[in-house]
């Protein structure tokens, strides 16, 4: 069974993505196609990024945090990515999580769920292009979620019943393509 880490896209107090991810990992247990877990970058605590030596060059961190990170997304075979959008792109502190890392994301599949005033989707957009660089493919079908209409007071997430049914074929996709890169990356 592939795993598959649905990776929050905030760090600051009162955030949102916490509460998606955890709805979405709902969501995908229903379906028992593969593990899925809920991977807060909260809990490791990355500084801001300060490599001497890029991730796409060598994986001898020397940022302590960095293990931690390194071992968990090297762990997973794909990842949903919550991330909100501010200032119409992706958070700080989920960009920096990415840049810690490179080799660990190379040929798996990523899904994207955002959400924003405008449904997150520039942030989207962002998210795919800084994937792409780190040889992430990223699926097609993304939810995208406004803070107007699936959170109460900006705050508490009630999203719409036709979010679930998007984020399941955003699933079908992202599996698919995980059994495919997982072939890839077993040579």
């Amino acid at each position: 069974m592939l795993k598959i880490g649905i990776i929050t896209g905030s760090t600051r107090p009162g955030r949102n993505s916490l509460q998606v991810a955890q709805k979405l990992k709902e969501w995908a247990d229903k379906r028992g196609d593969a593990e899925y877990e809920v991977v807060d970058i909260a809990d490791y605590n990355l500084p801001m990024y300060n490599e001497p030596i890029s991730a796409a060059y060598s994986q001898d961190y020397q940022t302590p945090e960095a293990k931690p990170w390194s071992e968990k997304i090297a762990s997973l075979d794909g990842y949903i990515f919550v991330t909100p959008e501010y200032n119409h792109g992706i958070t700080s502190a989920l960009k920096n999580a990415i840049d810690y890392l490179y080799v660990e994301y190379n040929n798996k599949p990523a899904g994207i769920v955002s959400y924003g005033s405008s449904g997150g989707v520039r942030a989207a957009e962002a998210m795919r292009i800084v994937l792409a660089e780190l040889q992430v493919a990223t699926v097609r079908t993304h939810v995208a979620m406004s803070l107007f209409t699936d959170f109460k007071n900006m705050s508490e997430f009630a999203p719409a019943p036709l979010h679930e049914e998007t984020f399941n074929t955003e699933l079908d996709q992202l599996l698919a393509w995980g059994e495919a890169l997982k072939t890839l990356r077993e040579k």
